[in-house]
């Protein structure tokens, strides 16, 4: 006699179909991006991270590194989950 899976469980040799993940449609604030810059500086990934007059933020990820000029909020956080993404992509590689 062979064993029926409980009703909702999955077989192991099941597929599961994992949905893309979707665009953000938060946009976040300037405190948001404020936070996410000076923890990225705190910890040394980045070198400065300046909010300028302009809404504009000021990043250099080296003392003589160019600077780039990420425009707004919602690019300060894009590069923070870039930077993470670069840092766990690396960790998965090394183990």
């Amino acid at each position: 006699m062979m064993a029926r899976p409980r009703s909702g469980h999955r077989s192991c040799h099941e597929r599961i179909a994992i949905p893309a993940r979707q665009p953000s449609t938060h946009i976040p604030s300037t405190a948001e991006a404020g936070a996410w810059a000076d923890v990225l500086v705190r910890h040394q990934l980045l070198h400065a991270a300046v909010l300028a007059p302009t809404g504009q933020w000021l990043v250099q990820h080296h003392p003589d590194a160019p600077v780039r000029v990420p425009d707004g909020t919602t690019a300060m956080v894009d590069l923070a989950a870039e930077i993470q993404h670069g840092i766990r992509t690396t960790r998965n590689h090394t183990r």
